[in-house]
């Protein structure tokens, strides 16, 4: 077993691979070549412009929710706002952001179940994608940061107000100031990095008991045999798994941005 081509499974790409040696490769734009996961971004994007269109004209007629679909839609939309923008930017604030909370929910979601598609592939699964969504939201806090307080004063709300004697301030309030300083750039990288982790390793262990099938032929028809459903029976429980942890690791990032949002909108 080649556990190199097996990492391809899981990793970008410049080709989809198909059974049976069959693969798609994608063509260069202008001389930038795109991958795999980039055409995966664009298809998760253009499935939330279809979904979230079709949603807004029937919610402009007026009409109660009619349909599964609509009404999922709906109660995930509504606990965002109400469970996670709310509580952790305030009431009075957390609508300005919620459309880019409600944004990086589902294009991670979308994302995320784009990889439990066979033959596919989790954009989430990569660590480009999951810093550029981890910068989006450094990108979001620090604007958030310099609009409400301005440079000079973003900075001085990095502190928090402490009473302190002068010559105990002089020594303590720098050195949180860095602490501080620091935390924003490693709480946005472990954003990213949780993302990652969660998404790319799911799919490789799955891969990995896939790959159990064909490397044990040689145990015979019975072993085999054994081994092949086996390795049916966990890819399955696995997969459910994934589905549910699509969906966790979108509300975790989500939930994340919206307290980094209200740590800066409502500083110590």
């Amino acid at each position: 077993m080649d556990y190199q081509e097996l990492a391809n499974h899981v990793c970008d790409g410049e080709a989809f691979h198909f059974p049976r040696q069959w693969h798609v490769h994608m063509p260069s734009v202008l001389g930038f070549q795109l991958t795999k996961f980039m055409v995966l971004e664009l298809v998760a994007a253009g499935l939330m412009i279809a979904v979230f269109m079709w949603m807004a004209k029937r919610v402009r007629n007026g009409g109660p929710p009619k349909g599964v679909l609509w009404n999922l839609l709906e109660v995930m939309l509504v606990y965002i706002r109400d469970e996670v923008a709310r509580p952790s930017i305030g009431k009075h604030d957390a609508n300005k952001y919620l459309p880019f909370l409600w944004n990086m929910f589902f294009f991670t979601l979308f994302c995320n179940l784009l990889g439990i598609l066979p033959w596919s592939g989790s954009p989430t699964g990569s660590l480009a994608v999951t810093t550029a969504l981890a910068l989006i939201t450094f990108s979001v806090v620090v604007g958030t940061g310099l609009g409400k307080f301005g440079p000079v004063g973003y900075l001085k709300s990095l502190v928090p107000h402490m009473d302190l004697p002068k010559p105990i301030a002089i020594v303590l309030l720098p050195m949180i100031f860095l602490i501080e300083f620091f935390g924003l750039f490693i709480r946005h990288a472990v954003l990213a990095v949780r993302l990652l982790a969660n998404m790319f390793a799911g799919h490789m262990v799955l891969a990995v008991i896939l790959s159990f099938i064909a490397s044990t032929v040689q145990l015979g028809i019975v072993g085999w045999t054994g081994i092949t459903v086996a390795s049916v029976f966990a890819s399955v429980a696995l997969t459910l798994l994934e589905l549910f942890v699509a969906f966790l690791q979108a509300y975790i990032f989500t939930f994340l941005s919206a307290i980094f949002i209200g740590m800066t909108v409502h500083p110590h």
